[in-house]
């Protein structure tokens, strides 16, 4: 039987934690910071979660991630 492979450009965006959520990048932080306030920018350092719609397939992409 063929090995299981994870879809590496989905792992390379996405990690699961222990509980089983999808970790994700927040977008907006990468340029143009110095138009963003200083209050849009600390709000975006915060950790991100997909949607739990969305959870079941970005899980299927990356079965090797557990």
């Amino acid at each position: 039987m063929a090995k299981i492979k994870s879809h590496k450009a989905t792992a390379k965006r996405f990690t699961l934690t222990k509980s089983g959520k999808v970790k994700m990048n927040r977008s907006f932080r990468r340029h143009k910071l110095g138009i963003k306030t200083p209050k849009r920018k600390r709000q975006l350092r915060a950790n991100a979660y997909l949607s739990e719609a969305n959870a079941p397939t970005v899980r299927r992409l990356i079965p090797n991630a557990r």
